[in-house]
């Protein structure tokens, strides 16, 4: 067993491109995003990406990177480089970073620590020094303005070591982790497998449910290798009963289900998995396995997300095929000037409703100014995902 269980892989951004690291600009691969869900789906923990950038233009194309990362992988995000203002935190955290790293050189990088932890949270940032010696120099006002501390000398050259947790390795060159990481199971269970009521044919029923939507995505079936496989991965694992072996949801079509739960029923004969789906459940292409209505009563769509989701797809759907005579076209159709107007007006009024007595002006005043808000989403691409995760993040 290694003695290290947390593998943090490393991405230097360099004109768009991975580079070998701060000093070796060898391209080892041009597409960052692939590189970056590869790590994530390889077990790593963390991903850790620099933006080794010259210029603001080339900087901005380093963040639209980060932002199209965050969109692919299902681990948390820690960025740096080119760290220089509040506004470069700034639009690092907006991209998708968890943590940001800040350079800490000497006593003049105080101020700067000070001013994005007190904006963004201490959490939030995490220092990077040159040795020991910085660290001790300066112990105090890091550990008064910053989460973490990231040592950037060690005896391995392709490695940095935090120091504050030996557990920890990061890579800083390109890695497969299945050569690496011999770490323990990734996810941990209450229960042992023998503690479980399993069907005559040794196995146990897991109901699968999209753990932002709750809707149920599937069913299928786990053996005691299956469930192990499960726990060392984080992927949802079953076992096959046609094939009579091992199956890892998504290993053919790339649409792999990331575990967010698992629960088990009173009776401990069923499981309950919450997950993160890519893609389709389905192998018809449908977006859940329990598409084929039986019976259905009169009933309104109660759940918040899928009200937001259903609202905004018919937005992208007016942007991608517009119709004539629609309003959201018209809005499209004057441009992004428009769009802010009306945003700006929906606001206005939904101030003045708040000072009304009447609260059914607030609802209708406030679902125009989210209609509007979606319209302006569309424009600059924005989806409820991105939403969702900075809310949770907060």
């Amino acid at each position: 067993m290694s003695t290290y269980q947390r593998i943090i892989p490393c991405i230097f951004i360099k004109q768009g491109n991975a580079v070998k690291g701060f000093d070796d600009t060898e391209v080892i691969c041009e597409d960052v995003v692939e590189l970056a869900k590869a790590y994530s789906e390889s077990g790593a923990y963390e991903l850790c990406v620099f933006d080794l950038s010259d210029s603001d233009v080339e900087h901005d194309l380093s963040i639209d990177i980060i932002k199209k990362i965050n969109r692919v992988i299902h681990i948390p995000m820690i960025a740096g480089g080119n760290v220089k203002r509040l506004e470069d935190v700034k639009k690092m955290l907006y991209a998708g970073a968890k943590k940001v790293v800040v350079d800490f050189v000497n006593s003049e990088d105080t101020l700067l620590l000070e001013e994005v932890s007190k904006r963004f949270g201490k959490e939030k940032i995490l220092v990077s020094v040159e040795n020991e010696k910085v660290f001790s120099q300066y112990k105090t006002e890091i550990e008064m303005y910053a989460s973490e501390v990231l040592f950037c000398q060690c005896e391995d050259q392709n490695a940095v070591v935090d120091m504050t947790n030996l557990e920890t390795i990061v890579l800083t060159q390109n890695k497969d982790l299945t050569r690496i990481s011999t770490r323990e199971d990734l996810l941990e269970s209450k229960m042992a497998f023998s503690d479980f009521k399993l069907n005559g044919e040794g196995l146990i029923p897991v109901i699968v449910q999209d753990y932002k939507t709750s809707d149920v995505l599937m069913l299928a079936y786990m053996d005691r290798d299956a469930y192990e496989f499960t726990l060392k991965t984080g992927k949802m694992t079953y076992y096959s009963r046609s094939r009579k072996e091992r199956w890892i949801k998504g290993e053919t079509s790339g649409h792999y289900q990331y575990v967010k739960s698992l629960t088990l029923d009173c009776d401990n004969d069923t499981i309950l998995a919450k997950v993160d789906q890519v893609g389709v459940a389905c192998h018809t292409g449908a977006k859940s396995c329990f598409f084929q209505q039986l019976v259905e009563a009169d009933s309104d769509v109660l759940n918040p997300l899928q009200v937001f989701e259903s609202v905004y797809a018919t937005i992208l759907d007016r942007k991608i095929n517009p119709k004539e005579g629609s309003y959201t076209n018209y809005l499209f159709d004057k441009g992004i000037d428009k769009i802010l107007k009306k945003v700006g007006e929906e606001a206005t009024e939904l101030v003045i409703a708040a000072k009304n007595p009447n609260p059914e002006e607030i609802k209708y005043e406030l679902s125009d100014f989210l209609y509007h808000a979606m319209v302006l989403m569309v424009e600059k691409g924005v989806s409820w995902d991105d939403i969702v995760k900075e809310l949770a993040d907060r």
